[in-house]
């Protein structure tokens, strides 16, 4: 079965850090790389954000469907930015060098090809980090690490249960899939991608109701259990930060700090190598 943003477990040092921990590290992550277009900062960061990847003991495979998606995305992307503009990188950076003319106003240029490496990098250094932090966190734990640091526990604890509700639904899903297949939908590479399109669109309904059904059935089970009747609860997976949490915590800030230091001595966000 695909596992599509699944908790993962595994032996690894990124998988004792709590899940506060690593929120706070996504999020500094994602800052440092988004609001950057340095170069050199984004290929060190896609490199760390590789070897944490592989530190973590997660394979290709794990995640090789969202991997898939993402790789479509990343050149879709590229794609729609060379269509609807050609010379955003001469713009950016200032000059022009033609490298293949396509006819009309699509001429390849050194510039935007190094526009284009760049948006990739950044996705190449964000990506990793995000399927890292959902296949390595356990959601109780992530819930109580987020009531630790003064999520509403209610919140916290509808987080939970939406990320463990993640395999339920595959599970449905393949279930349900199958039933199908049974009664005689194809749904193999034999028939057409629009045929097998149409015939998934039919599992959407019973993977709806059923869905509806378990809500309904979580809901009056907490209410009668007296859910947020209190103001604070307890949890089992609780755990305090460690020595090793605050030193990720505060390498994920500094790599944060980083960017913004090397966006200010630049003198703006994108590295220039064309001056």
């Amino acid at each position: 079965m695909t596992n599509l943003f699944n908790y993962i477990d595994r032996p690894s040092p990124i998988h004792r850090l709590t899940g506060a921990c690593k929120l706070v590290c996504l999020l500094a992550w994602s800052v440092a790389a988004m609001t950057s277009f340095y170069t050199p900062l984004l290929l060190a960061l896609t490199l760390l954000a590789f070897w944490l990847f592989h530190a973590a003991r997660l394979k290709l495979r794990d995640v090789s469907f969202v991997a898939g998606l993402m790789v479509v995305y990343i050149l879709l992307n590229n794609l729609l930015i060379f269509l609807f503009s050609p010379t955003h990188g001469v713009n950016l950076y200032g000059s022009r060098t033609e490298l293949i003319h396509f006819g009309g106003p699509y001429t390849l240029t050194l510039e935007q090809l190094f526009y284009h490496l760049n948006v990739i990098l950044k996705n190449a250094c964000t990506i990793p980090i995000v399927l890292l932090f959902v296949c390595t966190t356990n959601p109780s734990e992530f819930a109580a690490s987020l009531n630790k640091i003064g999520v509403s526990y209610r919140i916290s604890y509808s987080v939970a249960l939406a990320l463990r509700y993640i395999p339920d639904i595959q599970r449905e899903y393949r279930e349900i899939s199958l039933a199908q297949q049974a009664r005689g939908v194809e749904m193999s590479k034999k028939v057409s991608l629009v045929k097998r399109l149409k015939a998934a669109s039919a599992i959407l309904i019973p993977l709806v109701l059923s869905s509806m059904e378990r809500i309904e059935t979580i809901s009056n089970a907490m209410e009668l259990r007296g859910f947020g009747k209190h103001k604070k609860r307890t949890w089992y997976a609780a755990r305090p930060f460690s020595s090793f949490d605050k030193l990720a915590m505060a390498l994920c800030i500094g790599l944060m700090v980083l960017s913004f230091l090397l966006t200010a001595l630049n003198g703006g966000r994108f590295y220039n190598p064309f001056l």
